[in-house]
């Protein structure tokens, strides 16, 4: 069963008002990792979850993302202790094509990634557990494709994006200098381990 996980990063000493430049640096290490080197849509979410965005624009992939800077820009334009600003960008990984049965075609498949920069005050303090910034990958299923046959294209696949994965967390971590990072799945499994069983798996049949 697929499961959604998440990469938390920590600043020492966080300023607020350094949180725009940070989310700038976070999503620039797209570009040289499989994304791309616009914004899909920017988003700034008052108070909590529940609430109405208070501001919303989505760009488009491609051509028509917008750039990093005018999207954090707009967003942020008033800069709020209780909002939380959320960025969605592409990154492309190899996807079965399962229209091709038990041997399918592995395509390059853009999708969205979700980045969320924490106002210290948003959600009664939710960046002490969840990061000053946020990346939100999705299911984690293009890293373990378990409803795919495990053939030498197929390892080979899913083994580019455990690496393109790897690249991008590493640059995030460096390149923003986060102080602590944390990778983490909303049912509590380690993306790391269910990867050995699945590979350890294949090796036993």
């Amino acid at each position: 069963m697929s499961d959604a996980f998440s990469l938390s990063l920590w600043y020492p000493q966080f300023r607020f008002a350094s949180l725009g430049e940070k989310l700038e640096l976070v999503l620039r290490q797209f570009a040289s990792h499989g994304g791309e080197p616009g914004v899909f849509s920017a988003t700034a979410w008052p108070v909590n979850w529940r609430e109405a965005a208070a501001f919303q624009e989505i760009y488009g992939l491609g051509e028509h993302g917008a750039r990093i800077e005018y999207a954090i820009e707009e967003a942020m334009e008033l800069l709020h202790a209780d909002y939380a600003y959320e960025f969605q960008i592409g990154w492309t990984l190899w996807e079965p094509d399962l229209n091709g049965g038990l041997h399918p075609n592995w395509v390059r498949t853009p999708r969205l990634v979700r980045v969320i920069g924490y106002g210290p005050e948003f959600d009664e303090g939710a960046f002490e557990q969840e990061g000053h910034i946020r990346i939100d990958f999705g299911t984690d299923a293009p890293f373990l494709q378990e409803d795919v046959e495990l053939t030498p294209e197929a390892i080979r696949c899913i083994e580019e994006n455990v690496r393109q994965l790897i690249d991008l967390t590493n640059a995030v971590e460096k390149e923003s200098e986060a102080s602590a990072r944390l990778i983490w799945s909303e049912l509590g499994e380690s993306l790391a381990a269910r990867l050995v069983a699945r590979l350890n798996l294949n090796r036993l049949q």
